[in-house]
């Protein structure tokens, strides 16, 4: 003791030893002490010096301390103090201080971690040993000693920062490191009842990158053992994710994350490949399983999976095919069979399906393909006993919750033997009840009448129609009392419980339409042969049962050996849920079920009404939604009418612009005209074909005025159509008003038309007559008298006079030649203004049409704003009374309408 206190910085007499002596004294101290407490006490005070005297401590005591971890693993405390000591010493992370006082101490430079480890590495057993012990402490899972795994962490730290690829290359060939595996192992804890850190890991997107983990080749031979290793426990650790006992809403997410990243499909894939081991084709069932289990899209993509055989078949039917195959191994079969149970949880599409394959209207008469209907068919009436359990609890399944189904399934008819009527699958099941014990099977009898009694119990629960079935066969009450009277042994027991709940939901679910199986007297036979103590007592033998209690544990079938096989998890929630309610229904008399029978006409009554008024608002809703939709394509459609008339008036506008532009074209030429008869005037000629040329050209002009006339009211026409298509809307009168007026504007203008043709034809034919007595003009000139004068100035005169009758002809001509242009112009014009007035007719015709359809959708639209208006004001009422502060929206939209009221009266003004 006086060695240690001297050790420990206690007072003693005499010198005190160096450093490096007291080391050496601890070191023999750890190495010749045959109590343990001893060399913990020298253990612990190597550590005390082992981060003053490194080099020291790890030079003479390494050995001393690897020994220790070999020889003393079974005390933690000398276990804690090694590895701390072993840390200290390779480890380099010291405070200012301690290193200031290191660095007077030692006087070489360098890594002193790396210099410590050197010494380690000369001996590689040793160094195996270190690091293989360094790491058992640190990641053992069966070591929960803070004092251990912190200093074994720390170490494995310390030696990876010091030499990484030396200390990587030993984890790898230790057989305690294989790393992905333990690696897998920490994340499966660290998730595992946590819902913070599988928050954390779906929302870091992790389970997008766990789809690598499960690309599998086509070629599936040679799965190594630690291949095999990591995808179970990848496996594992999705069903982790997607576990029945996390929150439903973080196993949904999940659930939809794992379908949109494509992992479940890379699941299926596996599901479906060959060369797979056993083992994790089981675990990567009970992963789908899990991945599936109430969620619909899930489901949905579940059913559409195929088989790659030839022809393809369902995934669903190939398994199947393997849970009633009794050569299968056994924990395959419950994979199978916990796979359809979650395929079918809360599903109630898939269930249907499942049940139609069993319906006559369904099965395929060729033969060719086996649905999943007969496979369940054939397990259920297999000699395999464990075929029937399955096969019966994967069909109560298909009922479960789905009083539609149940009925629909009383339409199968079963052909039992040639010659002999066929049977429906209810009266099959319940003989196959009554004679289990007369068949010859493989496996427990017990296990196949069991199976039996929970889907017959499954099948009658809350469907009457059913009841009503069951109870029609006679032999079915008498051997049900008889199962239940009897005194049979413990294995029995079990059998009359359920054959007691069987006979219970007889009772709760009859609705008395057969004379002779009332409830009453259904009764009275259980108080005569039975009695209700023992009844009830034989009932109570289900919930006591050990199996039972396995079973309501969770939903996944976990059973040791096929004995174990009798329950199944949602059958144990239907026995509790009728145990108490068929123990009261024994003892209540005839006028209590009576009053419980108005109680329930009233309250299916008002789940009727309920039903109706959810319906009817359902439907008012789809209306609403139709008409919201309505609203949106007229407004949509009134856009475009209104784009439609802008761009017609704009049109007409442009008509209007060239009606305008010809007439100041034709104002220019009757300019023209009148400047040529004044120079005419001015001339002095005074011929009487130059007068008649003149009045000829006042025809014109007459003529050119008339048509200035029409040009006007064709104008008038133009903007009175315009007027119109800008009214058209206001009232079927005057709709009816304008057609007739557009019309006869259109016959009169038709009338105009011809008229101006025909005027213009006796213009070309005077023209033609003017040309001809121009020339006779010319040829008296040229045969004039010559008494008229001395003939040279008669010559002069006529010359003078010929000159400039030739000259008046020439601008005759090019003045007749302007008048035929302007005519044929004209023409054009007069063409074109007719073929724009029919169009703008049938655009009027058409927009008539438009807008009254318009407004007949405007009118139901208003209707349908009135009831709307309806509802908000006895919502609002409603609001009022419930004390809740509604603004009134008539001072508003008194406010807004005086506003538009001013708008009105200042744009009047304007």
């Amino acid at each position: 003791m006086s060695f240690l206190w001297g050790v420990m910085g206690g007072p003693s007499a005499g010198p005190q030893p160096s450093g490096a002596e007291t080391i050496q004294k601890l070191c023999d101290r750890v190495a010749s002490s045959t109590l343990l407490d001893d060399r913990r006490d020298a253990v612990r005070a190597l550590k005390s010096l082992s981060k003053k005297y490194r080099l020291e401590v790890g030079t003479q005591a390494m050995e001393h301390l690897i020994h220790v971890l070999q020889t003393d693993r079974s005390d933690s405390e000398i276990i804690g103090y090694a590895l701390d000591t072993l840390y200290n010493v390779i480890s380099n992370d010291l405070e200012e201080e301690e290193q200031a006082e290191v660095s007077t101490q030692f006087y070489f430079l360098g890594d002193l971690g790396m210099l410590e480890c050197q010494p380690i590495s000369r001996d590689c057993d040793t160094d195996k040993f270190l690091f293989r012990m360094s790491w058992k402490h640190a990641a053992s899972q069966l070591e929960f000693d803070f004092h251990v795994r912190w200093p074994g962490v720390k170490l494995l730290t310390s030696l990876l920062k010091q030499q990484g690829p030396q200390v990587q290359q030993i984890i790898l060939v230790s057989p305690m490191g294989i790393v992905v595996e333990d690696c897998l192992l920490l994340l499966q804890n660290l998730l595992k009842n946590n819902n913070s850190n599988q928050n954390f890991f779906k929302e870091g997107s992790y389970i997008q990158r766990m789809k690598p983990w499960f690309e599998v080749g086509d070629d599936n031979c040679g799965w190594s053992a630690q291949k095999v290793t990591n995808l179970h426990l990848m496996l594992q650790l999705v069903r982790v994710l997607v576990s029945p006992t996390n929150p439903p809403g973080a196993t949904s997410s999940c659930q939809k994350a794992m379908f949109h990243c494509g992992l479940l499909q890379q699941l299926c894939t596996i599901l479906m490949a060959t060369g797979v081991p056993a083992d994790i084709l089981t675990e990567t069932i009970n992963t789908v399983s899990e991945v599936i289990r109430g969620c619909q899209m899930n489901q949905d993509y579940f059913a559409s999976v195929n088989a790659p055989s030839n022809p393809p078949r369902p995934a669903i039917v190939v398994l199947l095919m393997s849970m009633v195959n009794e050569r299968q191994p056994f924990v395959l079969r419950c994979a199978v069979l916990y796979c359809f149970q979650c395929f079918l949880y809360k599903n109630q599409k898939g269930q249907g399906e499942i049940v139609s394959t069993l319906l006559p209207s369904t099965i395929d008469a060729t033969g060719n393909s086996v649905s999943a209907g007969q496979l369940l068919c054939g397990g259920l009436f297999s000699t395999d006993s464990l075929s029937n359990w399955c096969a019966a609890v994967a069909l109560a399944h298909a009922l479960q919750e789905n009083a539609t189904l149940k009925e629909q399934l009383l339409r199968v008819q079963l052909a039992t033997s040639i010659g002999n009527p066929p049977v429906s699958l209810l009266q099959q099941c319940t003989n196959i009840l009554s004679q289990g014990d007369k068949i010859d099977r493989r496996g427990s009898k017990v296990q196949t009448r069991v199976g039996l009694l929970m889907l017959l119990c499954t099948w009658l629960s809350n469907c009457s129609i059913a009841v009503t079935h069951f109870l029609h066969n006679p032999a079915n009450i008498p051997f049900l009392t008889g199962q239940i009277a009897e005194n049979l042994g413990e294995e029995e027991q079990l059998v009359q419980g359920l054959c007691a709940l069987l006979l219970g939901i007889s009772i709760y679910y009859n609705d008395n339409s057969l004379e002779n199986y009332r409830k009453e007297k259904l009764k009275q036979l259980i108080e005569k042969r039975i009695g209700r103590e023992n009844f009830i007592e034989k009932l109570g033998f289900i919930s006591k049962h050990e199996l039972y209690s396995r079973a309501a544990q969770k939903p996944q079938p976990g059973f040791s050996s096929p004995e174990h096989m009798m329950f199944d998890h949602e059958f144990t929630k239907l026995v509790k849920e009728l145990e108490g309610v068929i123990s009261k229904a024994i003892y209540k008399s005839s006028e209590e079920d009576k009053k419980e029978e108005e109680v329930k006409k009233t309250l299916e009554q008002h789940d009727n009404i309920v039903t109706q008024y959810k319906k009817v608002i359902r439907e008012q809703d789809q209306e609403l939604e139709e008409l919201k939709q309505r609203i949106t394509t007229l407004m949509s459609q009134n856009e475009q009418l209104q784009a439609t008339v802008t761009q017609q008036v704009s049109q007409i506008q442009q008509h209007k612009d060239q009606y305008n532009l010809l007439k100041v074209q034709l104002g220019k030429d009757t300019q023209h005209h009148n400047s040529h008869g004044d120079t005419f005037q001015m001339n002095g000629i005074q011929t009487e074909e130059v007068s008649k040329l003149k009045e000829e050209l006042e025809e014109w002009k007459n003529k050119h005025e008339l048509l200035q006339g029409l040009i006007r009211e064709k104008d008038f026409l133009i903007e009175k159509l315009k007027s119109s298509q800008l009214e058209i809307g206001t009232t079927e009168l005057s709709s009816q008003n304008s057609r007739s007026d557009g019309l006869e504007h259109n016959n009169e203008l038709q009338k105009e038309l011809e008229m101006l043709r025909s005027q213009l034809q006796l213009q070309s034919a005077e023209i033609s007559q003017l040309l001809i007595e121009n020339q006779k003009l010319q040829v008296m000139n040229t045969t004039a008298d010559p008494v008229l004068g001395d003939s040279g100035v008669i010559v002069a005169k006529s010359s003078e006079l010929e000159g400039q009758l030739e000259q008046q002809i020439k601008e005759l001509k090019s003045e007749v030649k302007a008048l035929s242009e302007e005519k044929e112009s004209l023409k054009q014009h007069l063409d074109s203004s007719s073929s724009t007035v029919a169009i703008l007719q049938d655009e009027k015709i058409k927009l008539q049409q438009e807008v009254a359809e318009s407004k007949k959708e405007q009118d139901d639209l208003l209707v349908l704003l009135a009831d709307q208006d309806q509802k908000l004001s006895a919502l609002k009422i409603k609001l009022k009374d419930l004390g809740v502060p509604v603004e009134d929206e008539d001072d508003i939209e008194s406010g807004d309408q005086g506003d538009e009221d001013e708008d009105v009266e200042e744009e009047e003004q304007d």
